[in-house]
């Protein structure tokens, strides 16, 4: 439900809603140049921040049994800083990026919290089809306030609001409410792990600076898990070029005239296509393994960066949706669902908090090229068609990754915690 949850921010506020007002309404008057690479270096600035304190922070959720404390507080900054976003007027582009940053931070930051629950809540045979139905329920989730949200737009007299405008930033409100109740199940169901301690910690010790200890620790034990580390690598390559695909699709098609209800509905289209996609990558992981279905996805993204070069009309523009609808979901959960299975279960927070890191700092190398690129060019197109170097590349390190002995090595480090005694 946490997916269900979140995932309104993504379809609204990153993909949809917020980045065309951002152009058209906050940044209006700006030339297309300026506004889009402000945009891409919030984004950028906002991740950074992220991947900075998340793996001290998941050190420290681990010891004190802190994980869904942790997410409450990155949601709470997440869910206020999007309501306050009603309050961004035209010209007003400095605070829409402030408050951009403030609720990617908050997103971002309880994700990482959120994502190391995973291995403590299922079997190893169930991850991909459990991280499957996570992100099939964000996409119907997030497609459904959408809807509404499209909706209000378009119709604001149905919903006795005034004019478009007042609809569109009541939008940003109804995203947090969306966010905070479909959160109540999380925190009122699934249960906080109970704390293993490493040898040598005690009960009631600074969980600081035994996060800051564990922390080093993991660093040192890094080359253990050598597999896990291979595939993050390859994460931080590959998805690179999705997190960019995502962050930046709305605010590219406005910079080139597509209209904006066009551009709302095509990404309305993948969130509902995505649905029954992502529920097929998991059985499909089941039948082939969750790398090779990784490497499918990955093909069809670059065949999307290269086609988005082109790209002129709405019509191109929902093509392009339908194909990103059919393989995000499945290709991102299936890439969670296998680092679950090989990390040790006693390390989930700090290592998903690096899986976090690496998964952040993708999405700060993707909008600062992008940016640099469009500042250099003067235009967007040769910005997309540069992702497809970001899907080359993550796919040729994916292909290093032995994902037996990744699995074989986490195992064994649970044994010898358990023969402990820990």
């Amino acid at each position: 439900m946490y997916d269900w949850a979140n995932s309104a921010f993504y379809t609204t506020i990153v993909a949809a809603v917020f980045p065309i007002y951002y152009r058209t309404v906050a940044a209006g008057g700006q030339s297309d140049a300026d506004a889009t690479s402000r945009y891409a270096w919030a984004t950028a600035i906002a991740i950074f921040i992220v991947a900075v304190v998340a793996p001290l922070l998941g050190a420290v959720a681990d010891f004190a049994a802190l994980k869904k404390r942790m997410l409450a507080v990155f949601l709470g900054l997440g869910a206020s800083s999007t309501a306050a976003m009603f309050w961004i007027t035209e010209g007003n582009w400095s605070l829409a990026l402030v408050l951009f940053v403030m609720a990617n931070v908050g997103v971002a930051g309880s994700i990482v919290f959120y994502e190391s629950l995973l291995p403590h809540l299922v079997r190893e045979d169930e991850l991909d089809r459990v991280s499957s139905a996570g992100y099939a329920l964000g996409y119907l989730g997030g497609g459904t306030l959408l809807a509404v949200n499209l909706l209000m737009i378009q119709r604001p007299a149905l919903f006795g609001i005034p004019d478009t405008a007042t609809a569109t930033r009541l939008t940003f409100v109804s995203v947090a409410i969306w966010w905070v109740v479909f959160s109540i199940p999380l925190f009122r169901r699934v249960p906080e792990p109970a704390v293993q301690l490493a040898p040598g910690e005690q009960l009631g010790a600074n969980a600081l600076l035994a996060g800051a200890r564990r922390l080093g620790v993991t660093f040192r034990e890094l080359r253990r898990y050598r597999q896990a580390c291979v595939l993050l690598l390859a994460f931080l390559l590959y998805n690179d070029g999705i997190q960019t695909m995502i962050r930046m699709a709305a605010i590219y098609g406005t910079g080139i005239g597509l209209p904006q209800g066009a551009m709302i509905s095509a990404l309305l289209l993948t969130q509902f296509i995505g649905v029954p996609c992502a529920f097929l990558f998991g059985m499909a992981a089941g039948r082939v393994g969750a790398k090779t279905a990784i490497f499918a996805g990955l093909s069809v993204y670059l065949i999307i960066s290269v086609l988005g070069y082109f790209m002129s009309t709405a019509t191109h523009f929902f093509i392009l949706a339908g194909l990103v609808g059919m393989v995000q979901g499945g290709t991102q959960a299936l890439s969670r669902s296998l680092f679950a299975s090989m990390v040790p279960r006693h390390k989930a927070s700090e290592f998903f908090a690096f899986f976090g890191v690496f998964e952040r700092y993708a999405g700060v190398l993707g909008p600062a090229i992008f940016a640099l690129v469009v500042e250099y060019t003067g235009s967007g197109r040769s910005a997309i068609l540069a992702v497809s170097g970001f899907f080359i590349s993550g796919g040729a390190v994916l292909a290093l990754v032995d994902v037996a002995g990744g699995r074989r090595d986490a195992r064994a480090a649970e044994a010898e915690l358990a023969a402990r005694g820990g």
